[in-house]
């Protein structure tokens, strides 16, 4: 109910009915009181019915970028996938009666490009939450600016580090398993059935790789100082990473950790095979073509993966 005198106060002062006149006044105030009290709940009711930026009663409207274009072009199944997804929904009727509008820019997994087309979403489409957009950098681009507008930043595409901080970014969840996590995993892994190995570590020149990286070296432990025999980062913008296999090769690693996305792991792939150089090679979860959530994550995929041969491929 609106602020101001409520339903007791405005019937109560006039609640002692008497003869007469008094009776006559006593029951208009009442019947005055009870159309006011109706004609507030009536509003409150309205009021109820306001709705942040991108919802209606009849309509949500969800925002989300995805690398249609540019050097991550892979993912773009993903976002295609989940707009066919939300069009099933709508022609099902929708959530409670509402359809769900999907958003898409394509955004070349550019962070500048990233900013401009989340901006795109907020300021002009008003959108009520932004859905899953795909990838680190991008993620990592617009992170602060969805917390200062309070616009939700829901089941982002990356399971970087940074986007499980619910103190200072309240408004972002983050999706994928940690990164870290996974890389300590595959740490813990080589130590059990590659004691020996002499480690080389490919990995992508942001949080991305870098949250692999620091949980490789977290699960070799002491051993990684001796283990890991050469590491060699890369950049998105990189058109391809042969020198870095190069350096790894060089360097006398057997077991390679290649903490990269689809097209540099194609990349990699290619380059080792045209060496002839067949190391283990342990691929993370974006570097492959599909992929599927173990039952128990952290406690399972060491059983999950079994030793195998040089020359051969590891996923998750």
């Amino acid at each position: 109910m609106a602020s101001g005198r409520g339903w007791d106060q405005i019937i109560g002062d006039n609640h002692t009915f008497r003869r007469g006149s008094d009776m006559r006044n006593s029951i208009l105030h009442w019947v005055t009181g009870s159309a006011l009290a109706m004609a507030l709940s009536a509003s409150s009711a309205y009021a109820q019915k306001k709705y942040d930026p991108g919802a209606t009663d009849t309509e949500i409207n969800i925002g989300q970028t995805v690398p249609f274009s540019g050097p991550a072009s892979a993912y773009a199944t993903i976002g295609k996938a989940q707009a066919a997804y939300f069009r099933m929904i709508n022609d099902q009727g929708g959530v409670n009666g509402r359809k769900i509008n999907l958003i898409q820019y394509d955004d070349g997994y550019s962070p500048p490009k990233a900013v401009e087309q989340v901006r795109k979403l907020v300021e002009s489409d008003e959108v009520l939450l932004t859905f899953q957009i795909i990838g680190t950098p991008s993620n990592a681009a617009v992170q602060k600016y969805l917390n200062v507008k309070k616009v939700p930043q829901l089941f982002a595409a990356t399971g970087a580090s940074k986007f499980t901080d619910p103190k200072n970014f309240p408004w972002t969840l983050g999706y994928n398993p940690n990164y870290f996590v996974e890389g300590r995993i595959y740490g813990q892994y080589i130590l059990k059935e590659y004691p020996n190995a002499k480690v080389g570590v490919l990995y992508q020149n942001d949080d991305l790789g870098k949250d692999y990286l620091n949980g490789i070296r977290s699960g070799l432990g002491d051993k990684a100082a001796t283990m890991i025999v050469a590491e060699a980062s890369y950049e998105m913008t990189d058109p391809t990473i042969d020198s870095q296999i190069l350096k790894l090769k060089a360097a006398g690693a057997d077991l390679l950790f290649d903490a990269s996305t689809p097209k540099f792991a194609a990349q990699t792939i290619k380059k080792s095979a045209e060496l002839g150089w067949k190391p283990v090679h342990i691929l993370d979860i974006n570097a492959t073509s599909g992929w599927r959530l173990p039952r128990a994550w952290s406690a399972s995929i060491t059983a999950r993966i079994r030793p195998i041969r040089p020359g051969r491929m590891i996923r998750a």
